[in-house]
């Protein structure tokens, strides 16, 4: 089933509508003001305790394969602070399962708005706020002990590289929660496990097997929003080269999440699914 209505959406027209869908949600989940100080609060420990393990962990050792504890660290946060992304901004991702086991596309389907955006907007997930107000700080913290020369060039590609892996991040998540139009059970734990796969990216991937390196690189590419992109920051060869194809695959895995999207679309059978 999908919608007959073709409706031209410029890039600042889909901003506003996006702004429009997000603002309402968060009036909504601002209601509940405990809840967002108890995600918020929960999301910040989980960091610390992780970060607290990665000290007690290089007390012990000096580097993991040539990385520095705070290279290590800026590789943990960069995780977490794209996780935080996708859930402070497009959490409606992980709804996606309701969504159709309830028919609720229908409704999404018949207004003049693209699919993807009102999917994005359906909810706010607040624990991404403490996600990112942490993971950022231990990026900031992580890059003041790095010796990095800065200048234009290296700030533009710090910026082109944060963007691809938070790109490749929220891609991750959209095609891995459109298993729903194929996997109907209302306990669907294929999006969950995508998403475990980056624990993996945690760590310089060079510490696990081939095969799982290939893995996370290529088929579900997590270490583009981590690993890559460190190597491409601190000059860490032969690996610092693979970096620089970061925008190629947020712009191939974004083209392929929607793919993936519209034939899911295909399949869907309105209410009753």
């Amino acid at each position: 089933m999908e919608s007959n209505i073709r409706v031209k959406n410029s890039p600042w027209r889909i901003l506003y509508l996006y702004w429009r869908l997000y603002s309402q949600q968060l009036k909504a989940m601002m209601e509940y003001s405990a809840d967002f100080y108890i995600m918020i609060g929960a999301a910040a420990m989980t960091q610390i305790t992780g970060f607290l393990f990665l000290w007690v962990v290089f007390s012990r050792i000096p580097d993991i394969q040539g990385w520095g504890l705070w290279e290590v660290a800026f590789m943990y946060a960069a995780i977490y602070v794209s996780e935080g992304v996708g859930s402070l901004f497009f959490e409606g991702t992980w709804r996606m399962l309701r969504l159709v086991n309830m028919g609720e596309l229908d409704r999404y389907l018949v207004r003049p708005v693209p699919i993807v955006l009102q999917i994005f907007c359906t909810g706010i997930g607040m624990n991404g706020l403490g996600n990112i107000l942490i993971g950022g700080s231990i990026i900031a913290i992580s890059l003041s002990h790095i010796d990095i020369a800065w200048n234009l060039q290296t700030i533009v590609m710090a910026v082109l590289l944060f963007a691809s892996a938070m790109t490749i991040r929220v891609a991750i998540n959209l095609a891995a929660n459109c298993s729903a139009f194929w996997i109907r059970s209302s306990g669907n734990a294929f999006p969950i496990m995508v998403h475990n796969l980056g624990e993996f990216a945690k760590y310089p991937i060079t510490i696990f097997s081939l095969g799982l390196q290939l893995f996370i690189s290529i088929i579900v590419p997590f270490a583009f929003v981590s690993f890559f992109p460190a190597a491409a920051m601190f000059g860490k060869e032969p690996w610092s080269y693979w970096g620089w194809f970061s925008p190629l695959v947020a712009a191939y895995f974004v083209g392929l999440a929607l793919l993936i999207l519209r034939i899911g679309l295909r399949r869907y059978e309105s209410a009753g699914n």
